[in-house]
């Protein structure tokens, strides 16, 4: 029957049993059957019949199956009750009992009426309480310890079994609690496990770490749930042996000792399910190990192979061989830098391989998918390593071709250079001839070392190298050696020739060779002549002269070859120059594109923002200015198209010229380097450049390399320089001078733009004043004419320093602050005073008593500047400049006013000469011509002598020039614009200088504030005075004096047909040159010369 009830637990029917109407106080009778005691419970009539069920059945199901069997032993005591009451509790009892039944025993009630009428009753109604187990009626508790001992009995029935119901009950919730723990805790992890084993293996490595994370997870709740479980199990034991622990005496009774063994059941079996489950955790999480070390290995082997094949890739692009000896050494940097870079991904291959060796040894579950990538991996690591040895082979081999190649060259370079540095002169003599074959013999006996000897033997050695280019190349070396051997040999049978000529006896009256092809004559004939009057003087010895001049005909064949061999020598030479140009070019672009990419493309990486201070960011234009620009310059263009001018370097002036204007690029490079400079002072201990200067391995810091532009630009100047030296009677040496004008003048825009910068204080726009044409430091001292008699005294006696700069609308004062700082810091600052507009400007050229003072006076001579030079030649320099600054704001008042100036011009009377006429001279003439109509310092009032040109005797003066001197004039300023009215002068008494010999001009010239009348325009007449040459004519003639371009001389007398008479200051000769071939230098002109522009 009580197999058909569900079990309940104690929790369920908590409060049913809190009543006590039953309690199983676990008593035993002698045959161990469980006693179940009924207390006197007034209400238990009360007590509804599905709560007695539930409680009955609950308590018959705690014994053991075995202890149920043999039967309960009920103990009912009614002994403060009614007989009525024990009637209906026992029918009650017996109808309702859910479990076998063994023994009734029921305490009567112990009143003597109701004990009475109980006897009488039951005997009476004793078939009513036929039962399958008998009914014992007992009167008092003695009785009942006949049937049940008294240690099996609690106390309230007289026996000595502790028992507290509370304490029973909360044993019962807390096992029965536990077991549905322990019940819970093994279907979960039963769950657990199998979605465990049902999980499949990911294919990546994010995946298999997310899976073994949620997997660890789960497994440390399960295993905390179980700690949890275990301790709950371990304190329900504590608390049902407690009452041993406090007295050892005291022993457990039946059911406690069973709950004692229910618990320690649930905990062995918690325990052994723990276990299992901890093998299991094992090998699936080895499983999950072993699967992220799998996907990292195959993660791994992906980067490590596609860095191994790029690297595979770029080694396959090693092919070239190189063209010169240096660029050899520069591939074989290249592939040690590309080793270098490369033995990280090989390192790493190698490492990844070891470790996949290594997870096979552990046993790992994907052997066969480890092990071929390994093989793998080590197959590519030895392929690149081959692949690099073999490239290295072929360098060194290319290395060595081109040092056997390049020593082949040097040694005929030598070998030439040695030629042409053997004075011809000096070989005529028999020691200078010997000394000449020794120095040649000594020389070719270091060829066994450094000429090719065979050129089969070099083919075959060198042959896996040998492309065509380099084949051509060594074919033009070997003709080269040969070329300069079979020079050698040709110097060698001629000086043995001469050696064995100087043998023969001379007679000692014969001339000598030496002097007679040392004779500084001026020309063949002239040498003729003076040979035949040697031979005249010498009639009776005509036989030695005619050996001597045989012997100077050998000569005159020994110079020819000689200069042939000294054109060799320059070709050799403007090579070498070319050879540097572009070796140096080379290495500057990969300067610049190391200092790019090193450091100005790492300002950008992230990776490296936290190195950069914060006085850094943002700064990357300031610190590198233009860089990158004049880097893409270089690498684009200018690089390549030197490189075409390789075998003719000659020429290359013509590749400076057709790129001049992208040279500019360095102007605003250069002005941005004052603060880059600052900039990099302030951050050169920034984490950031130490950091890129060791990967970069320099030695040198940043602000080296930011030096490199200026000191390229200022290269270029010396290379052209040098290629100019050795190309003076080539094509190109036109082009050559014009490319190092044009590059000393960017320089000096450079230069001058530098100082530009510098100026503060001027409220304007310096780009509005026009190009800055001079720049310079002078002393000035200024005249007022509206201010104190005083002031102007001091003023005079009293220089400032300042620094002009001279623009095309503008001059401008600045005062020179002081230098500091160090560096490009030091640069001076320069505080602007005043300008002074060239539209209102004039100038006198010579100021008495100093030859390096010149005046400019502006608005009419009411301020007038005194300015001194450093040196004269400065002086002339800025007059010129400023000269022609006026001239061309005259040309432009003359275009404006076009008509009027030309009437003016034809009102003007040309100069009698013929050779000056328009109409009957040349058109150099015609040019100079009109550039006298429009230059301002175009003189007259010279009276010239209308004699054939004729040389002035020594110690006598010119007819025209007066003995006496005149007073010095004063200078004023008419501004009228040349065109409109013409040029006004006035007659002033004039002062020459005390050097001028007495040369004095009746009229000041045509721009002087002494005005003629107007019309009143005389014929042109020639201003004594310093002039330069501007046309070569070194020849001369017969009626000419020889003159160079750039002599200065002084004129002495004006002739016919364009001839003056000068003195050459540079040779201290005199004569007679053409008129045209002269211009007017203003800095050393004698007369009080000025200029002045026209006011607008």
């Amino acid at each position: 029957m009580h197999q058909d009830i569900t079990p309940l637990c104690a929790a369920d029917i908590q409060d049913q049993l809190r009543k006590r109407f039953a309690y199983l106080s676990g008593g035993r009778g002698q045959d161990g059957s469980p006693v179940i005691t009924f207390p006197d419970y007034p209400a238990f009539s009360e007590v509804p019949d599905k709560e007695f069920q539930n409680v009955m059945t609950y308590l018959t199901s705690i014994p053991s199956l075995q202890d149920a069997g043999i039967g309960f032993i009920l103990v009912i005591d009614r002994r403060q009750d009614k007989w009525t009451s024990v009637k209906a509790s026992v029918l009650r009892i017996a109808a309702s009992f859910p479990a076998n039944l063994q023994l009734v025993l029921v305490l009567r009630p112990t009143g003597f009426f109701q004990r009475t009428l109980s006897d009488l009753a039951f005997k009476f109604n004793r078939d009513d309480f036929k039962m399958k187990v008998p009914v014992i009626m007992l009167s008092s508790v003695p009785e009942l310890h006949g049937y049940i001992d008294k240690s099996q009995l609690t106390e309230d029935l007289g026996g000595t079994l502790d028992y507290c119901h509370t304490r029973w009950l909360c044993h019962r919730t807390a096992i029965e609690s536990f077991a549905l723990m322990v019940k819970q805790t093994a279907q979960m992890l039963q769950s657990f496990g199998t979605e465990l084993a049902e999980t499949e293996l990911p294919n990546d490595v994010q995946s298999t770490s997310s899976v073994l994370c949620a997997h660890t997870e789960k497994k440390d709740k399960a295993k905390e749930d179980m700690r949890l479980a275990l301790d709950e199990g371990q304190s329900i034991l504590e608390s049902i042996r407690e009452p041993l622990s406090k007295s050892p005496e005291q022993s457990l009774n039946q059911d406690q000792l069973d709950n004692q063994t229910t618990v320690q059941r649930l905990l062995a079996q918690l325990n052994e399910t723990e276990a299992a489950f901890d093998e299991f955790w094992a090998k699936h999480q080895q499983k999950l190990e072993q699967c992220l070390q799998l996907r990292h290995f195959e993660q791994d082997f992906r980067e490590v192979k596609a860095a191994l094949d790029v690297l595979a890739q770029k080694i396959a692009t090693f092919t070239d061989v190189g063209n010169s000896l240096a660029h050899v050494e520069h591939l074989l940097k290249d592939l040690a830098s590309f080793e270098e870079k490369s033995s990280a991904a090989v390192a790493q291959a190698r490492t990844l391989s070891l470790d996949g060796e290594q997870l096979i040894d552990n046993k790992h579950y994907a052997v066969d998918s480890i092990r071929p990538k390994c093989h793998e991996l080590q197959h590519l690591c030895d392929q690149l390593a081959a692949e690099v040895a073999q490239r290295r082979g072929l360098l060194n081999k290319s290395l060595e071709l081109h040092g056997l190649l390049e020593a082949s060259m040097k040694w005929c370079d030598e070998g030439i250079y040695l030629l042409a540095s053997q004075p011809v002169d000096k070989c005529q003599s028999q020691d200078g001839a010997e000394a000449a074959l020794q120095e040649i013999e000594k020389f070719l006996e270091t060829g066994a070392e450094n000429k090719i000897q065979e050129l089969n033997k070099i083919y075959q050695d060198y042959e896996p190298i040998l492309t065509q280019d380099l084949m051509e190349h060594v074919q033009k070396v070997f003709q080269k050696q040969e070329s300069m051997e079979e020079m050698f040999h040709r110097r060698q049978a001629s000086l043995k020739k001469l050696a064995a000529k100087q043998t023969r006896p001379v007679q000692p009256v014969a001339p000598r060779p030496e002097a007679l092809t040392k004779s500084p004559c001026p020309s063949p004939g002239v040498r003729r002549g003076s040979e035949n009057n040697s031979s005249e003087g010498n009639a009776l010895r005509r036989g030695p002269y005619r050996r001597a001049k045989s012997e100077m005909s050998e000569s005159r064949q020994g110079r020819s070859s000689s200069t042939g061999d000294e054109e060799e020598s320059l070709a050799i030479l403007r090579r070498h120059v070319m050879n540097e140009l572009l070796d140096t070019e080379r290495v500057y672009v990969e300067e610049l594109l190391c200092v790019l990419e090193g450091y100005a493309a790492e300002m950008d990486n992230p990776l490296m923002t936290h190195l950069i201070s914060a006085g850094l960011q943002n700064k990357k234009d300031v610190l590198f200015g233009n860089m990158e620009e004049i880097y893409h310059f270089h690498n684009r263009i200018f690089l390549r198209e030197l490189e075409n001018y390789i075998d003719c370097p000659e020429l290359v002036g013509r590749c400076f010229l057709e790129r001049m204007e992208e040279f500019q690029i360095y102007e605003k490079y250069c002005q941005n380097k004052p603060r880059s400079e600052s900039l990099w002072r302030q951050c050169s201990d920034c984490p950031f450049f130490q950091e890129c200067q060791k990967k970069l391995d320099h030695k040198l810091s940043l602000d080296s390399y930011l030096l490199k532009p200026v000191q390229r630009i200022t290269k270029y100047q010396l290379l052209l320089k040098e290629m100019l030296k050795y190309s003076k009677s080539c094509e190109g040496a036109e082009d050559l001078q014009e490319a190092l004008s044009s590059i000393l003048g960017i320089l000096k825009a450079v230069n001058d733009s530098m100082h530009l910068i510098a100026i503060t204080g001027y409220d304007g726009n310096l780009s509005d004043l026009g190009k800055l044409l001079m720049q310079g430091s002078f002393s000035v001292w200024t005249d007022h004419k509206k201010g104190h008699a005083k002031v102007k005294d001091l003023a005079r006696f009293k220089p400032m320093q300042r620094h002009l700069f001279l623009h095309e609308k503008a001059v401008l004062f600045c005062k020179k602050r002081e230098e500091n700082g160090e560096g490009y810091e030091k640069a001076p600052s320069y505080s602007y005073k005043q300008s002074l507009n060239m539209a209102a400007v004039g100038i006198t050229e010579n100021v008495k008593g100093d030859v390096k003072k010149f005046e400019i006076w502006y608005n009419a001579r009411e301020e007038v500047y005194i300015i001194q030079a450093p040196t004269p030649e400065i002086k002339a320099a800025w007059v010129n400049e400023i000269r022609k600054v006026l001239t061309s704001q005259l040309q432009a008042c003359r275009e404006a006013s076009q008509h009027r100036a030309l009437e003016q011009s034809q009102s003007l009377p040309l100069p009698a000469s013929s050779n000056t006429s328009p109409s009957k001279g040349n058109a150099r003439n015609v040019k100079k011509l009109e550039e006298r109509k429009t230059d301002p310092l175009s003189l007259e009032g010279y009276v010239s002598s209308t004699t054939l040109p004729k040389p002035p005797e020594k110690g006598k003066a010119s007819p025209t020039s007066p003995d006496k001197k005149a007073k010095r004039h004063e200078v004023k300023s008419d501004p009228t614009p040349f065109g409109l009215r013409g040029w006004s002068k006035t007659s002033h008494p004039l002062e020459a200088p005390e050097d001028n010999d007495g040369w004095s001009s009746a009229e000041e010239p045509i721009n002087s504030s002494d005005a003629e009348e107007e019309g009143g325009v005389g014929p042109r007449k020639l201003v004594p005075g310093k002039y330069t040459v501007v046309v070569d004519d070194e020849k001369g003639s017969p009626n000419t004096l020889a003159v160079r371009s750039g002599d200065v001389v002084e004129v002495v007398q004006e002739g016919e047909e364009g001839l003056w008479y000068v003195r050459n200051l540079t040779s201290s000769k005199e004569g007679w040159v053409p008129a045209s071939s002269l211009s007017m230098l203003l800095g050393k002109s004698s007369s009080a010369q000025c200029l002045s522009s026209p006011v607008w």
